[in-house]
């Protein structure tokens, strides 16, 4: 069945394709933000230091950029339906060689693991980003990518969860303290009892994903043909290049800061708050993704109805200016803040510092959904191309939390996040003037 981008197309038929694309954005949000307490618990296990750690992310994450262009390739062939299915199948594997991983206690195994499942993840982006913006009229694209990031956070909140009350129980025998008392023996099966405490999550995992993939073969997916939308007024019929749309190449240049600064806000928050002595710090990105769910709640009440999709990119990185000096100039101990928002839920008090790094989570909520529309805008029959160039976009949660973790190695762990600043500046610069650009 193939289908167009029709705005006259009755409503209730997108429910059954949104609901099935939801569900893949709950695996996406599960996987991902797993990776933010991996981080910490890697480190541990596999004896790394803090640069070290931080290849968790540079695993995960380049595997978007070096896969795209192929995953798109792919796509081309295989049409989104097939491509959803085979990219679950390759995260599948991904996460059974987390079993030879666990065993051996070999980091680059750990990494090559991470790295197949970005592949497969890549493929499944690049497929279910346009599939769920052209799943519609164009106007309300930001509304439907804020539900499927509402069931992506809502897992990246439940994943660190999970993960706390499965693998970091008895933590105590791994502090510095206790590890200084053993000897070289005694260590090492300590080692080994927590590194095989993956091996059970990530089967359960491969299972899973496989039995989504069977899903996705006999699911009554429509087949978009991206091409064909609104295809008198799209500016891709006198163009021959996808170089040659400003507002694409602007946009990808913008989710690489954006993916980035997303990433350190959920992935390093973890590590930083262990830095800083919270004890729950395998926790703290839940923080993070329950803000990132209010943001996207928040969307879908506003957008279309009371703001457009560009002026709440624009809000969205002002407040991401707002809150990280807010994060650069507050306490590292003080839970001043904290205590007034959590109190009256009865949620622990974290630090201030660490509060407006989980704010984060709140500024970039709607800066996907309201990209990816803006960025797409005019391509017509280079929609999917287009697709993969914004998905290498994704390299920047390779690039941007490793460079922090050497900033912060070097340097305070709070003042290097300012390296967040330049990245909101120039997705500011995206929202007020780079989506509009037609030409260089």
């Amino acid at each position: 069945m193939t289908t167009t981008n029709n705005s006259q197309t009755p409503k209730n038929s997108y429910i059954v394709p949104i609901t099935i694309i939801g569900v893949l954005f709950f695996i996406f949000g599960f996987v991902t933000w797993l990776n933010g307490s991996l981080i910490p618990f890697l480190k541990i296990a596999c004896e790394l230091n803090q640069i070290e750690a931080y290849f968790v992310t540079l695993a995960f994450y380049i595997s978007y950029t070096l896969m795209a262009l192929p995953m798109s390739a792919v796509l081309q062939k295989t049409g989104y339906k097939n491509g959803m299915m085979l990219g679950l199948l390759l995260m599948a594997v991904g996460a059974l060689i987390f079993i030879p991983a666990a065993q051996t206690r070999v980091y680059a195994l750990f990494l090559l693991g991470l790295f197949i499942m970005g592949g497969g993840l890549t493929i499944l982006q690049t497929a279910s980003n346009p599939y769920i913006v052209v799943l519609g009229p164009k106007e309300s694209a930001a509304v439907r990518i804020s539900f499927m990031g509402i069931a992506n956070k809502f897992a990246g909140i439940l994943s660190p969860l999970v993960f706390t009350a499965i693998m970091l129980h008895g933590m105590d025998k791994y502090s510095d303290e206790s590890l200084k008392m053993m000897d070289a023996v005694q260590k090492n099966a300590a080692f080994n009892e927590l590194a095989a405490r993956l091996i059970t999550p990530y089967i359960t995992i491969a299972v899973v994903l496989i039995l989504l993939a069977a899903m996705i073969r006999f699911a009554p997916l429509p087949e978009i043909e991206a091409g064909e939308e609104d295809s008198q007024h799209s500016d891709a019929e006198n163009k021959t290049s996808i170089f040659q749309f400003p507002q694409l190449i602007l946009g990808a240049i913008a989710l690489f800061f954006y993916v980035g600064v997303e990433v350190m806000a959920g992935d390093t928050i973890g590590m930083y708050g262990k830095n800083v002595g919270v004890e729950f710090f395998g926790k703290l990105t839940s923080y993070t993704m329950a803000f990132m769910v209010i943001g996207y709640i928040l969307g879908i009440i506003t957008i279309p109805k009371i703001i457009k999709q560009e002026k709440a990119l624009i809000l969205s990185a002002i407040l991401g200016v707002i809150f990280t000096v807010g994060l650069l100039v507050s306490s590292v101990t003080s839970t001043g803040f904290a205590s007034i928002l959590f109190g009256w839920l009865g949620i622990p008090a974290i630090p201030d510092s660490i509060l407006f790094l989980a704010l984060l989570g709140f500024a970039n909520a709607m800066i996907w959904p309201t990209l990816w529309p803006l960025a797409l805008e005019g391509l017509g029959k280079f929609t999917k191309k287009g697709s993969a160039i914004l998905i290498m976009g994704i390299a920047g949660g390779a690039i941007l939390p490793p460079l922090y973790g050497v900033l912060s190695s070097s340097f305070s762990p709070q003042g290097s996040y300012l390296i967040l600043l330049p990245c909101y500046l120039f997705i500011l610069y995206y929202s007020l003037v780079g989506h509009k650009k037609r030409s260089w």
